[in-house]
């Protein structure tokens, strides 16, 4: 009887082993498929910036598509590093393909025959030379010759991405959905159109103002974003004393660091441009620098913006605010070796901290201009005031704060030069440097009829005001200083003359550390302007993966931080916290919820042994 008893359990448990290794084999081969059988692989993404899913938006570029958009995609194998990052194309190429319902196709060429390598060459992409470095650790390294890009063709139009590179993919999706809105838009004739008003002594965006040194021929605002984001085109617009009507087919209108006033007229040619449903992005502060000026010493205006920016319900002070806890810039060697730091007065830098309540976080990523951008610099500020009853009918947020241990500064001439000698001067306290204002606007002027301009009192659909009280949100600020004079188009070969050296070796870690970040938001600004959204979310999975938050993690109380050291030690308390978290988390995945399952078995084995150790037989 006992005998029988273990033969029938035995065969049982031999029975279910079969079972769950049939049920094994069969998610594999449904997964990734076996001879005729076509693998339905599917992936969970668990990270929180869906690093590995595609993102909403690039599903939806794929709605806009007219006609189905064809990928060529040349890879080359044979190295662990090409083999991995052309399985991560390969899945993304398929999330593409899912989300895009018939409208988008793929295919992989390996190029191995000289018809491949011609058609690739042919086809714009580049020959390159890929290393992998030798998994053991020795001197030796294996490379592979052949070609790693993209051909995209819709319509009649085709473009490439000539060469990709295998050691990170984390921006691959960015990429991709960018090729394909600038394809479409060629096809399609879409048209992004970006108003600047110029003919104001502006800071120019197409000035090669980001690094120092660079002369004509150096890079600017402009010329990135165009050679980057070709959809977007900016137009100058001359407001002509008022005297001609913005051209309504403007997605959005720019306004730089202006040099000259605004007049009545003026102001009202903007609003009238606004209150049609449109957006305006003001990148101005009160702090007023000339260019190539070395002694940087600014002089605070408004220049009569104050009156558009009051009526849309954000105020302005005549001020430069001092954020004393983050203005320093790192001094570097030819080698990128830090040597030191100095102060730079009037910049402010303000970081998103996470675990921190929105009306005390200092950079708010959420806001699609800033979307998951850690940090940014903010270049002779102006402290802002909202005034929610100028516009009761819309929602206006705060996206960019100071620290709290930050002063002002006003008077007729304000010493913005980067030294050490600067000391702080109080009272402290926390400003805000940018906000938006999103709703059925009302008129900043006032509506109805004066000097020829009429103006709606009230937006009929939804307009959009952004304020980045930043003189030089858009430039390097220390190589626009640092740079010469202009002498003129026959000078221009030879780079920068007569410029301040020290602030040209300041403008360096400036542009290093900032201007990235800087370049990636005023394309997402454009963006959020132009109500095409879709490349917002994708751009920021180029910008990494952020850390793990926890929702018991106990909030500091940065407001009470007036300075530094207790700016420091507030931040430093959530990052213990997190650590004490994240022990605890690995020390229960790791160790207690294995000890409690083998507690559970040893427990259900001895009440098993005890119970047949009591069997009876009758």
């Amino acid at each position: 009887m006992a005998m029988e008893r273990k033969t029938r359990a035995a065969t049982e448990t031999g029975l279910y082993l079969a079972i769950l290794g049939g049920i094994v084999v069969a998610v594999n081969v449904l997964s990734h498929g076996c001879g005729p059988i076509r693998g339905v692989y599917t992936r969970f993404d668990t990270t929180r910036t869906e690093r590995f899913t595609l993102s909403q938006g690039s599903g939806r570029l794929l709605g806009t598509l007219k006609q189905p958009i064809e990928i060529e995609a040349y890879i080359t194998r044979g190295l662990a590093k090409l083999d991995a990052f052309t399985r991560d194309l390969e899945d993304l190429l398929k999330e593409y393909e899912r989300a895009g319902g018939g409208k988008f196709r793929y295919r992989l060429i390996e190029a191995k025959t000289d018809e491949q390598k011609q058609a690739a060459k042919e086809a714009g992409l580049k020959e390159a030379a890929f290393g992998d470095a030798s998994a053991t650790g020795e001197d030796q390294a294996s490379i592979a010759q052949g070609y790693m890009g993209l051909v995209f063709k819709y319509g009649s139009e085709k473009e490439t991405i000539p060469i990709l590179s295998p050691d990170r993919s984390d921006g691959l999706e960015f990429w991709i959905t960018n090729k394909i809105r600038e394809v479409r838009d060629k096809a399609d004739d879409i048209r992004h159109r970006i108003g600047i008003v110029s003919n104001k002594d502006e800071l120019k965006i197409s000035e090669a103002n980001l690094v120092a040194g660079g002369g004509k021929g150096g890079p600017s605002m402009k010329s990135i974003v165009e050679q980057n984001f070709p959809f977007y085109k900016f137009e100058d617009v001359d407001l002509k004393d008022g005297s001609t009507e913005i051209d309504e087919k403007l997605d959005g209108l720019v306004i730089t660091q202006p040099g000259k006033d605004f007049s009545d007229k003026e102001l009202r040619r903007i609003d009238q441009f606004v209150m049609k449903g449109k957006s305006l992005a003001l990148f101005v502060s009160a702090a007023n620098l000339k260019a190539s000026d070395p002694t940087m010493k600014a002089t605070l205006t408004l220049h009569g913006l104050d009156k558009l920016m009051t009526g849309y319900g954000v105020e302005m002070a005549k001020e430069v605010v001092m954020d004393w806890n983050r203005q320093r810039i790192p001094i570097t060697d030819q080698s990128g070796r830090v040597m030191g730091a100095i102060r730079a007065p009037g910049l402010s830098q303000p970081q998103y901290f996470g675990g921190i309540d929105a009306d005390q976080q200092f950079l708010d990523n959420s806001f699609a201009g800033f979307f998951r951008i850690d940090e940014l610099a903010f270049p002779f500020p102006s402290g802002l005031t909202a005034k929610a009853d100028k516009q009761p009918n819309a929602k206006i947020k705060v996206v960019a704060r100071t620290t709290p241990g930050s002063g002002v500064e006003s008077g007729d001439s304000i010493d913005l030069r980067p030294s050490n000698d600067q000391k702080p001067k109080p009272p402290f306290a926390q400003k805000d440097i940018a906000m938006v204002v999103e709703g059925k606007l009302k008129s900043a002027m006032g509506g109805g009829e004066a000097d020829g301009i009429k103006i709606a009192a009230e937006s009929p659909t939804d307009a959009r005001v952004l304020v980045v009280s930043s003189s030089h949100f858009l430039a390097n600020p220390y190589a626009r200083a640092g740079n010469g004079p202009d002498l003129g188009p026959q000078f221009a070969m030879m780079g920068n003359i007569g410029g301040d050296e020290m602030l040209q070796e300041i403008s360096r870690p400036y542009a290093f550390k900032y201007m990235t970040n800087t370049i990636l938001a005023f394309k997402n600004i454009l963006d959020w302007m132009s109500g095409d959204t879709d490349l917002i979310a994708s751009s920021a999975k180029i910008l990494g993966e952020p850390n793990l938050t926890y929702s018991d993690i106990q909030r500091p109380n940065i407001a009470s931080a007036t300075d530094e050291a207790a700016l420091k030690a507030a931040v430093e308390e959530v990052k213990n916290q997190r650590k004490k978290t994240q022990t605890n988390v690995q020390w229960t995945l790791t160790a207690i919820l294995p000890l409690l399952f083998a507690a559970y078995g040893i427990a259900r084995w001895r009440m098993r042994e005890s119970a047949r150790a009591n069997i009876t037989l009758d």
